[in-house]
């Protein structure tokens, strides 16, 4: 696992104890609840999206190459293919980022990443994409297959062959699911995971009910397929854990663990599991781990690190 270079550590404030941090990390949680409960209703529907206006060159019709030869609709009709749909996408600009996909929890919605939603805006990010699943869902696989499809929806409507996804606790095990089990690896730059239980969570009890609680349970069939081998993933995940984070049990089970994976680890101190999507601390190293390029070599390169640990608050 690779160390990124640009999660910076953070200064501590001097002197609390763990009792008095953990009193501090519930009284913000309760004040992020209470802001979540006024956004709430704001994010049941849908996101509207303005359509793409139509690139200015002209669609292929099928006419002669430049060398003679059939161009892509006529000769894949030729050959009982079906021809492509003509492109609808803006072109790209040289430097255009990946679209970011925000991919709330359970029994919540988009409403839940208005705060950084707002800080990737202000920072350059142009296409921010907020997901919406039911949450009478009731099984991961079935949630990764429908991201799956909004991939795609969002890839041919950008023209962006790649994605990055931000998933906050549910949300970031459904998109780790479908990048190392559904072949979104081809399709997903960047996972950010915040909160989520990779290697499962023994919190709630009676929640359990819940089919899809119970996947996040340790040992879940879920669990235990993204613990098989993953050779050749080609996304990087950076996953933040909050030592008070009172919903993973134990709270290192929001750590990505896998041999195969290209991932750092970021602990997060002094918040809970709510306020990691809305603290501007945590939102500067998302911002910064979305920013990383692709290729090149990285601190871990240099300093022949392997832990795939750091730390952001």
């Amino acid at each position: 696992m690779k160390l990124l270079p640009l999660l910076p550590p953070l200064p501590r404030l001097p002197g609390p104890g763990m009792s008095s941090a953990l009193l501090g990390a519930t009284a913000l949680e309760l004040a992020v609840l209470v802001g979540h409960l006024i956004a709430y209703p704001f994010g049941l529907t849908p996101e509207r999206r303005p359509p793409h206006p139509r690139p200015t060159r002209p669609a292929n019709t099928g006419a002669p190459g430049p060398d003679g030869g059939e161009t892509a609709p006529r000769a894949a009709t030729a050959r009982g293919e079906a021809a492509p749909h003509a492109a609808t996408a803006l072109p790209l600009a040289a430097d255009d980022a990946p679209p970011v996909i925000l991919l709330h929890g359970f029994i919540d919605n988009r409403s839940a990443f208005v705060v950084l939603r707002r800080a990737l805006t202000r920072h350059g990010h142009r296409h921010l994409e907020s997901l919406n699943y039911s949450p009478l869902t009731r099984d991961i696989r079935a949630a990764a297959e429908l991201l799956g499809r909004h991939v795609e929806e969002i890839c041919a409507r950008t023209g962006h062959s790649r994605v990055d996804i931000v998933g906050h606790s549910l949300g970031g095990l459904i998109a780790r699911y479908y990048v190392q089990r559904r072949g979104g690896d081809r399709r997903v730059r960047t996972l950010v995971t915040l909160g989520t239980p990779h290697g499962g969570t023994a919190v709630a009890p009676g929640a359990g009910i819940h089919p899809i609680v119970r996947q996040m349970r340790g040992g879940s069939s879920v669990i235990e397929e993204l613990r098989t081998p993953a050779p050749g993933c080609r996304t990087r995940f950076v996953s933040f854990w909050s030592e008070l984070d009172q919903v993973m049990v134990p709270v290192e089970t929001a750590c990505v663990d896998h041999p195969d994976l290209d991932a750092v680890n970021v602990r997060v101190t002094g918040i809970g599991h709510l306020a990691l999507p809305v603290h501007p601390t945590v939102a500067a190293a998302i911002r910064e781990a979305l920013d990383a390029p692709e290729a090149g070599e990285d601190a871990a390169d240099a300093t022949g690190s392997s832990t795939g640990a750091t730390s952001a608050a």
